[in-house]
């Protein structure tokens, strides 16, 4: 038996090759496995459980029925942070605070989306300490729809072009709150995704960091069981 991880699939209704590919991934790679975790960015945008497209209903059933046969869990990521209870409830899927501990075949562990992680962003985490905000989400969702989609529109578009412009380096997660969060966490295994840099990173003092790849070009996969760590891809048909 074993569990597994993704995340930052990005599903959108342009990319029919990426969904496919994940009700594949439902429908065929789940044998033997005991719990399924989405470590956010499961759609490339969320603009309200309200304004949910045909397609993200579709994903739903799927991960409905699939909810029937195991245990379902989602962490939000920065693209769909404001997925609610409602969709959830629809999709079968359990909620998960921002970062939760978890102890996997007797070793604990540590789990979030990893946007927190990149604190040398200082532009995108003043940003998120903005939009996290209760006030400011509920604002949002009271807004008129047509107006939601274009403010989601824009802030795509401008943090398109701002990423382009930052040094690699700021991307990614900073060793120093890495090994915080394993520290105040008691836990020797750290799992995210966000970073689009898949890899198990060996950390010494038996800690390690694994990091989700992206679905862009090809799935991404983490398997933990009680013998290995494994992240594993999925060629698109």
């Amino acid at each position: 038996m074993h569990t597994l991880f993704i995340g930052d699939l990005h599903l959108s209704a342009d990319r029919p090759d990426i969904t496919q590919a994940f009700i594949n991934f439902l429908e065929t790679q789940l044998k033997e496995t005991e719990a399924l975790y989405i470590l956010g960015d499961l759609f490339e945008v969320w603009v309200g459980d309200d304004l949910a497209e045909p397609f993200a209903m579709d994903i739903a059933q799927h991960l409905k029925a699939l909810s029937h046969q195991l245990p379902i869990y989602f962490i939000h990521g920065n693209r769909d942070f404001l997925l609610g209870q409602s969709y959830a409830e629809q999709a079968g899927l359990t909620l998960l605070p921002e970062i939760q501990k978890l102890s996997l075949y007797g070793r604990e562990t540590v789990i979030l989306h990893g946007d927190s992680l990149c604190t040398l962003d200082d532009d995108y985490q003043r940003f998120r300490r903005f939009r996290n905000r209760p006030f400011v989400q509920w604002c949002y969702r009271h807004l008129p729809k047509p107006l939601r989609l274009n403010i989601a529109a824009k802030l795509r578009r401008n943090s398109q072009q701002q990423n382009r412009m930052k040094p690699e380096q700021i991307m990614d997660v900073t060793a120093d709150e890495v090994s915080n969060l394993l520290a105040q966490s008691n836990a020797s295994l750290l799992i995210h995704g966000h970073t689009h840099r898949p890899a198990i990173h060996e950390l010494g003092h038996g800690q390690q960091r694994a990091v989700v790849g992206d679905w862009y070009q090809q799935g991404s996969v983490l398997k933990v069981s009680a013998d290995a760590i494994e992240l594993n891809t999925l060629p698109f048909a």
